[in-house]
């Protein structure tokens, strides 16, 4: 009686082990990644998938999301901001010159040097890694895996142990060669930061 419990449980903690080291895995990748653009494809995708019971509609609408999302990730990397004299904080997009703010009032680009906020090699590291990032994110989705390659279960559970891992520490390792001091739209912004023509 004893040794069928202790057998029974054996796999439990297996699984318990495995859900617990993908969690903190997809924790931790999420955290490169622009929380809006991850909050969207977590809300959408179980219903655009239909919980991965997908038809084709169910596939075409869910790799629409999927490709929506991603660009997401790359744009938000090009994207920067400032607070002006007032304490409003502006969002534009990095360019060769500076900053192209999306506000419309000349007063706020003439106070402040948007040039130090010039597009630079490191912004095009962090939106190739972050589309490697959500990409890692999205494709190993359950509802992602059971709606476009159900056969691929079986080794689900080795990919969603070692993939999540690797790439975080690979970009984080690349996120620490290039800083990225930008707080675009999606990132969380700070007052206290240094510019970003500190980074690479």
């Amino acid at each position: 009686m004893s040794s069928k419990s202790s057998n029974s449980s054996s796999p439990r903690t297996l699984t318990q082990t495995i859900t617990q080291a993908t969690f903190t895995g997809f924790g931790n990748l999420i955290k490169l990644l622009p929380t809006g653009t991850v909050f969207i494809f977590q809300f959408l995708n179980p219903v655009l998938t239909n919980n991965g019971q997908c038809h084709t509609i169910n596939k075409y609408l869910s790799s629409i999301l999927i490709v929506a999302c991603g660009f997401s990730c790359c744009f938000a990397s090009f994207t920067d901001s400032y607070t002006d004299s007032q304490g409003n904080i502006h969002y534009g997009i990095a360019t060769k010159k500076g900053l192209w703010p999306n506000s419309s009032s000349p007063s706020n680009s003439t106070q402040e040097d948007l040039s130090k906020y010039k597009l630079r090699f490191g912004d095009f590291v962090h939106a190739f890694f972050s589309l490697i990032v959500f990409a890692v994110v999205a494709l190993l989705d359950p509802n992602s895996v059971e709606c476009f390659y159900p056969s691929f279960e079986s080794a689900q559970k080795i990919l969603l142990m070692t993939l999540p891992p690797v790439i975080g520490a690979v970009s984080g390792s690349i996120f620490v060669m290039f800083p990225n001091n930008r707080h675009g739209i999606g990132y969380p912004y700070s007052q206290n930061s240094t510019p970003s023509s500190t980074s690479a």
